[in-house]
């Protein structure tokens, strides 16, 4: 599932015409780049969550002739976050009972990265997870905490903030989530917040219920949130830089 239902506030006025989803990187939009990306792994059926100019996002995809996937629109007349976004498109993951076990990818749209998502979906079965995380040492607004185990077990809003701990433990480290989920489709039924709600609130109940929400590290790899002009200005730089260029993983 691609998460492209935002306003894009922080990338206006690029978003004042178009969804963020349609914006362009290098002369490609983020969406183009992420299915992209996902087609890469192996990946063939997607979901996107649409709103803000939705029509036009329908419109791209089917003038792309879905850029040869099975693209499905999750359409969102009041924004329900990520959380509620995923749970209005459930049905997607649920509709195949031969797939039932098969963990499935939640990918922010306005995410670029070289992350190893064969790896990630490696380690998520490997360890059994509930979710999966990807995360990186630095420096964000709002830190994930997790245990040496790379179990979640709280969250802090910024350095100086008192951290909300959901599962004890005594010593946690302080992570920055990057947009990018592996998630085991019996997650879904646990899903029990109702309306708009983050999934991070899903998960962090979970955690607290010793549920295996877990980390995947992902320090090695380039990383970068396009969620303002001056992102998209730098990944482009880094894309004609040859910054993401790796065998496996071509964005370009």
């Amino acid at each position: 599932m691609i998460l492209a239902a935002g306003l894009g506030t922080r990338l206006r006025p690029l978003t004042n015409d178009r969804p963020k989803a349609l914006v362009e990187v290098a002369g490609r939009t983020l969406l183009e780049i992420t299915l992209a990306r996902l087609r890469t792994f192996g990946v063939s059926e997607v979901i996107v969550n649409v709103h803000h100019f939705a029509d036009m996002v329908v419109a791209y995809l089917k003038a792309h002739d879905n850029f040869g996937m099975r693209i499905e629109v999750s359409r969102e007349d009041v924004l329900l976050d990520t959380g509620g976004g995923l749970k209005k498109a459930a049905w997607f993951f649920l509709e195949d009972s031969a797939r039932a076990d098969e963990p499935f990818l939640l990918h922010n749209v306005d995410v670029i990265s070289t992350i190893d998502l064969e790896r990630m979906v490696q380690s998520h079965k490997q360890n059994k997870g509930l979710a999966t995380l990807a995360v990186q040492e630095r420096e964000t607004s709002r830190y994930l905490l997790f245990d040496d185990h790379l179990q979640l077990c709280g969250r802090r809003a910024g350095r100086n903030q008192k951290p909300e701990i959901v599962r004890p433990s005594p010593r946690t480290q302080e992570l920055a989530f990057s947009g990018i989920h592996v998630i085991s489709p019996r997650l879904l039924a646990k899903i029990t917040e109702e309306g708009v709600f983050s999934i991070i609130t899903s998960y962090l109940r979970l955690a607290g219920q010793r549920e295996s929400i877990l980390a995947f590290r992902a320090d090695e790899y380039y990383w970068r949130d396009l969620g303002k002009p001056d992102d998209l200005q730098q990944a482009a730089h880094d894309l004609e830089q040859q910054a993401l260029r790796q065998s496996a993983i071509k964005i370009i």
